[in-house]
């Protein structure tokens, strides 16, 4: 049996966005993706594959096994109707700015998302994939999450397991609970979440406060995860599933 290919999305950037790189090509756009997802996948028996903005969404998913919505910088909010939440500080050039909303981008993972539901292939989203899943969908997002007794925007670095403070608790019967029991510790770095879950999409498991932490649609291979599992300490079940033979939930 080959090796399942595994797509993963990334950011882009200027070059001079990078110390230490020759001057020469300070004015040569990079892609940028974290090498963790490659590490992650390969160690579970798949074929990581990098995709740029160029690499035609519905082409790529005819060749492609599963498909990874990496993190990122924030969704446009004008993608899910919350153009009154528009940050000027981030309505710039993303190119300049990691931090900026990246319309290119947006089009792009959404486009991709589309595409990988009609093709019927695994679909995981992480952090601003879990959102770009939603948003794809038509479901809207929190803008900022108010401060709680649960950190979502952990000042730790990756890789991390995660404080005890954000426990997610997961429903049983679903996809999340076969991969994570009915609770786990996972890492977290953000400040959005979903809000109103676009169509198909159920909610799978929550931290206590509330905040969806993974989204699935039932009998279809389809995950989104609030946290990053290619930064979880100990590593994370998930990339089992991402590369596992027919990709079903009921293999977990």
């Amino acid at each position: 049996m080959t090796a399942p290919l595994v797509g993963v999305t990334g950011r882009r950037g200027n070059g001079r966005l990078s110390l230490g790189r020759d001057g020469r090509f300070a004015n040569v756009q990079f892609d940028n993706h974290a090498v963790d997802f490659a590490w992650s996948i390969a160690a579970a028996g798949g074929i990581p594959v990098h995709l740029p903005f160029e690499a035609p969404a519905r082409e790529v998913v005819r060749r492609l096994d599963a498909v990874v919505i990496a993190g990122g910088q924030d969704v446009d909010p004008r993608r899910w109707r919350g153009d009154d939440h528009v940050d000027p500080s981030l309505a710039t050039d993303p190119r300049e700015n990691l931090s900026a909303y990246d319309h290119e981008r947006d089009e792009y993972e959404i486009e991709l998302v589309r595409a990988a539901l009609d093709a019927g292939i695994r679909l995981l989203g992480v952090c601003r994939g879990h959102q770009i899943l939603n948003v794809a969908l038509g479901g809207t997002l929190i803008p900022d999450l108010p401060p709680g007794d649960v950190r979502h925007d952990s000042p730790l670095f990756a890789p991390h397991g995660g404080t005890p403070d954000h426990e997610v608790a997961f429903e049983p019967g679903t996809l999340a609970h076969r991969l994570y029991g009915p609770r786990a510790v996972r890492n977290s770095w953000h400040h959005q979440a979903i809000d109103r879950c676009g169509v198909g999409l159920v909610v799978t498991g929550r931290t206590r406060d509330g905040v969806i932490e993974s989204v699935e649609m039932p009998m279809r291979p389809v995950l989104g995860v609030q946290w990053h599992p290619e930064w979880q300490a100990g590593g994370d079940p998930v990339f089992a599933w991402l590369t596992s033979k027919n990709g079903s939930a009921d293999e977990f």
